[in-house]
């Protein structure tokens, strides 16, 4: 009777009484928690966006994360898995802190899992990542549309995924306003301040009235290197960078134009992706294979700051 069930209730809180979730779970066949393992996202100054997404995501659909950064070590990775089966969590997150390809650790099998900011090359997993391409396309039509048509870009030396597709996105960008590919416009450094800093007399070679850098930290030692010989940002060359790492673009002079990595969406597609495979392998759709192999791309959104000059403004020496 509904007395009844009124008088228990208020007994209960009175005692303090909590359920037993994990029992609770146990008879519904659901422990609503979701594991979310990752190697350095947790720390990173900026990625760690990707964990709030995830969170704020679970959250929403009744579920809680259990979070656990591994740093890279594998021992702690498998002791991780382990722990998260026996608390029979309802599928894991397996995210990186740097985008690229992955071997996935064979303990995934075990459960419905989702890549963020990774993928497998078999696609044997769903996979959430930046849309590089995108990305590096949206950077360089800030400088076309501001009317520069000889655009430099500082590329990073090695062959990863984000070099790989801001290079492409250059390209389309560039080939969408009627820009010929000059390969002599593309530098290649380590992608760090030292970088940016040292490809300066490559870059002023070029005869660029604006260049791209592969991220704000080359940005920030173009801006070094810029100054040390008077000339000024964005009044003789505008640049453009990638990341929005808040610490550098907003805090430069002139802050930076740059274009974000959209991590708190990584974290919300990766939690959204895995739930929509949970319910359609329960549903035992013929959808769910292909769900298995798609890659999710998220799109990376432009800040506009105050690196850019249109073209017809800028003071050429």
């Amino acid at each position: 009777p509904q007395e009844t069930r009124q008088r228990v209730r208020k007994v209960a809180v009175s005692l303090g009484y909590r359920q037993n979730a994990l029992a609770r779970g146990l008879a519904r066949g659901q422990s609503d928690s979701i594991g979310f393992i990752s190697d350095g996202v947790a720390t990173s100054p900026f990625a760690g966006q990707v964990i709030r997404g995830a969170q704020d995501e679970a959250w929403q659909n009744g579920k809680i994360l259990l979070v656990v950064d591994t740093n890279g070590d594998k021992r702690i990775e498998k002791e991780t898995f382990a722990f998260m089966m026996e608390r029979q969590v309802e599928g894991i997150v397996y995210s990186t802190w740097v985008h690229h390809a992955v071997e996935p650790p064979k303990e995934l099998r075990q459960v419905n899992s989702v890549l963020v900011n990774c993928f497998d090359r078999r696609r044997q997993y769903p996979a959430v990542v930046p849309n590089e391409i995108q990305g590096g396309r949206s950077a360089t039509e800030i400088l076309l549309k501001a009317g520069h048509r000889r655009i430099a870009f500082v590329n990073d030396i090695d062959s990863s995924p984000a070099a790989i597709g801001r290079l492409e996105g250059y390209r389309q960008a560039l080939s969408s306003y009627g820009v010929q590919f000059d390969p002599s416009t593309i530098i290649r450094a380590p992608s760090n301040q030292e970088g940016g800093y040292r490809s300066i007399e490559a870059l002023l070679a070029t005869k660029a009235t604006a260049v791209f850098c592969h991220n704000d930290s080359m940005a920030m030692g173009l801006y070094d290197a810029l100054h040390e010989r008077g000339l000024k940002v964005p009044d003789d060359i505008s640049i453009v960078g990638f990341d929005n790492q808040e610490v550098i673009s907003a805090h430069l002079h002139p802050a930076l134009t740059t274009v974000a990595l959209p991590q708190y969406d990584l974290g919300v597609l990766g939690i959204r992706t895995l739930l929509e495979s949970t319910e359609q392998e329960k549903a035992q759709t013929d959808e769910t294979s292909q769900t298995k192999r798609k890659i999710i791309r998220v799109t990376c959104p432009i800040i506009v700051r105050d690196s850019v000059f249109p073209y017809n403004q800028v003071i050429h020496h």
